[in-house]
Formats: structure tokens, sequence, C-alpha cells
């Protein structure tokens, strides 16, 4: 098992399209509901910086099969003006920060 936290920051002009490309992995992954993989998904108040935290329990991580997870991937290069930068998580401890809150979350946003 592993957790990361995922941090980067679109081109002004790509922020949009950027929120569209992880709707389309939350519906996918609302649609085909893939065990073994909590992941959420932030904009910070600066409108163009994304955090992605995700937990893979079991490899090969679950997102990869993902096909709207792919097209998000593929075109990050030319979405963004700081590259993602990932760092491995420890959880000291949490509260309903994942499984728990997902019945009552937006079916595409996860809000």
């Amino acid at each position: 098992m592993y957790q990361r936290l995922i941090r980067y920051r679109t081109k002004p002009d790509q922020a949009d399209a950027n929120i569209k490309l992880v709707e389309a992995v939350y519906a996918e992954l609302h649609r085909t509901q893939p065990d073994g993989v909590s992941y959420a998904t932030f904009r910070l108040n600066d409108q163009v910086t994304f955090v992605h935290v995700v937990q893979v329990r079991e490899e090969p991580n679950p997102l990869i099969a993902v096909k709207a997870f792919g097209e998000f991937q593929a075109g990050i290069a030319d979405r963004v003006d700081q590259p993602p930068f990932q760092e491995e998580l420890t959880e000291v401890g949490s509260y309903r920060f994942f499984a728990s809150w997902q019945s009552q979350s937006h079916p595409t946003t996860g809000r």
C-alpha cells in the first residue's frame, strides 16, 4: 500500500480544461468502481494549483486501467507551468478522509 500527494500548477488558460479532464476521471471511477484505490483532487484558491491525494492498496494501481485517467495524463505537460511533484505520505491519523464520504459526495466531482 502507498499514499501519495501530487501537486502541480496549470497555465491560467488551462485550468478549466484540467477540471474537465479530472471530472471525466471521477465519472469513470464512479461508473466502474475499481477496488484498491482511494483518490481525491482539490483545486486551491489560486485557481491554477491542483493537489491529488491517492491511496493504492494493491499493485497494479487501478487508476492505470481508467481510460479517462490516461487521457488526463497524456496532455499534462501542455497544461502545466509547474510540473507534477509527488510525495509519499505516511498517515498519522485520519477521520472519514476517503471511503466514508464517497456515498455522500457528488457523483462526478466528489463534492
